[in-house]
C-alpha cells in the first residue's frame, strides 16, 4: 500500500464565487501551507511524500508549493482534482449560491451540465493514480476532497466530511483502489 495525502488548499484570500475567479493565498493560508509541509516532513522517511500533485487553482498551488521546494520536487498540475465545475451558464455572483444548493443534497441531485457522479470518479481515479510512483500529497479542495471520501464510503450525499484548510486525509493506494486511513481535522467552512 502506498501513503496519499489529500490536502485541501489553505485560506484564500477570497472567497469561492466572489469577485475574484482565481485567489491566491491570505497571510493564514500561507502559514497553514508551511505548517501542513512542516507535518508531511516530520513523518518517516518512508511515509514522506516524494511527489506534489496540486489542482491548477492559484490557492492549491501556494498550498504545496513550501513542501515541494523542501522535498525539491516539480508540483504536477492536475485539473482533474481541481474545483467542482460550474454549469457554464451561471454568472460569477450565482455561483456561491449553487454550490450551497449543491453541497447540501446528493451527487445525483446536482444541477449542471456534466454527470456529478461521474465527475467525483474522476477525480477518485486521478488521486488514485498520482500514488503509482510511490507517496504522493495531493493539494485539492472542499468539494473535491468531499467526492473522494463519499465515494469510498459509499455514499449519495456530496459533504461527508468538513475538512479544514489546510488539513490533511491521509489515504492508501494499492491494487484494491483507494482506503481512507485518518480523515483530516473539520472545521466549520464558507464556501471559499
Amino acid at each position: 500500500m502506498t501513503r496519499l495525502y489529500l490536502i485541501r488548499h489553505g485560506r484564500p484570500g477570497a472567497v469561492w464565487g466572489g469577485s475574484d475567479p482565481d485567489p491566491g493565498l491570505d497571510a493564514t493560508g500561507h502559514a497553514q501551507a508551511r505548517k501542513a509541509a512542516q507535518a508531511l516532513l516530520a513523518l518517516p522517511e518512508a511515509e514522506r511524500p516524494i511527489r506534489v500533485v496540486s489542482s491548477p487553482l492559484r490557492r492549491c498551488r501556494e498550498t504545496a508549493a513550501p513542501l515541494a521546494e523542501a522535498l525539491g520536487a516539480e508540483v504536477r498540475i492536475d485539473p482533474l482534482v481541481g474545483e467542482i465545475p460550474t454549469p457554464r451558464a451561471l454568472t460569477a455572483p450565482e455561483r456561491g449560491p449553487w454550490l450551497r444548493e449543491a453541497m447540501a443534497g446528493t451527487w445525483a441531485g446536482i444541477v449542471g451540465d456534466l454527470d456529478y457522479e461521474a465527475w467525483r470518479a474522476g477525480v477518485a481515479a486521478a488521486v488514485l493514480a498520482a500514488a503509482e510512483a510511490g507517496p504522493c500529497a495531493v493539494f485539492s479542495h472542499f468539494v473535491a476532497i468531499n467526492g473522494v471520501l463519499s465515494l469510498l464510503a459509499g455514499r449519495a450525499e456530496v459533504i461527508v466530511l468538513r475538512p479544514d484548510h489546510a488539513s490533511c486525509t491521509v489515504l492508501e493506494a494499492g491494487p484494491e483502489g483507494l482506503r481512507l486511513t485518518q480523515a483530516g481535522p473539520e472545521a466549520a467552512t464558507s464556501v471559499a
